[in-house]
């Protein structure tokens, strides 16, 4: 019998070892780069962009709690959902581009380290997340302000949204500060 019929690897398991050969060419990449060579040499870089990165996910995070609460019906609600919407929604956006630059900033201080830690893809995954429930709320209120206040079936399915927005917010900050704390492969 043919060594290779023997010894075959599973098509998972040859698609996790080429990934994990892309993703220590990413890293050693990175690494390479004026930026990671910026970020470990000069000792003030990491704190000064961690310390913006932690601000603007509090600039994130504080209007979601907003629109949070009132989809809740905690808090202002005699506003109409979506002029609470439109109130905060841009704030929830625009530091997005800043979290973007400090995040890759941070990567590429130390990749490995990062981009191979599992609590890392972790928080990628909760933070697509969040941004589809946020976009998944803001949607139909560009269509109708009124879209969520119109039934108490959307009422409910918006209520639910908001239990995942804050438990998917929540579980990205831990998983930030956790990123710190667990070793990647």
């Amino acid at each position: 019998m043919p060594r290779d019929l023997l010894v075959s690897q599973s098509a998972p398991i040859r698609l996790l070892n080429k990934t994990s050969h892309i993703l220590d060419a990413v890293c050693t990449w990175l690494e390479a780069t004026t930026l990671s060579h910026t970020m470990k040499t000069i000792e003030w870089t990491i704190p000064a962009v961690q310390t913006v990165h932690i601000l603007a996910v509090a600039t994130v995070v504080t209007p979601v709690l907003m629109i949070d609460l009132r989809l809740l019906g905690i808090g202002a609600r005699e506003l109409a959902i979506g002029s609470i919407a439109n109130r905060f929604f841009p704030y929830v956006w625009w530091p997005l581009p800043v979290l973007l630059a400090t995040g890759i900033a941070l990567i590429a201080a130390e990749p490995s380290r990062t981009l191979k830690n599992p609590i890392f893809l972790l928080k990628m995954g909760l933070l697509i997340a969040a941004a589809g429930v946020t976009l998944g709320c803001q949607i139909p209120l560009r269509r109708d302000a009124e879209f969520w206040d119109r039934n108490a079936a959307r009422r409910r399915t918006v209520r639910l949204m908001a239990i995942a927005s804050l438990s998917l917010w929540i579980a990205i900050i831990f998983a930030g500060r956790w990123i710190a704390y667990v070793q990647g492969s």
